[in-house]
């Protein structure tokens, strides 16, 4: 009977052991996306601030500086 639940319990941490190598490669894969995503939330806000600065009425550097109310 020894046998028996020495064999499952060895089963069953080498289930573990491969979720969590699962698990692993998975947080592995969302680490790069999200970098992936923060680099392109750098790129997107320095274009719309680029556009920002080029797009205005005419004014100076003053005018990006004021608030919209004036």
């Amino acid at each position: 009977m020894s046998d028996a639940r020495t064999e499952k319990v060895e089963e069953r941490v080498a289930w573990l052991e491969h979720h969590v190598t699962q698990q692993d490669k998975a947080m592995l894969e969302m680490a790069k996306r999200l970098d992936r995503l923060q680099a392109e939330l750098v790129r997107l806000r320095e274009r719309s601030t680029s556009a920002g600065e080029g797009g205005g009425s005419g004014g100076g550097g003053e005018a990006v500086d004021r608030p919209p109310h004036y």
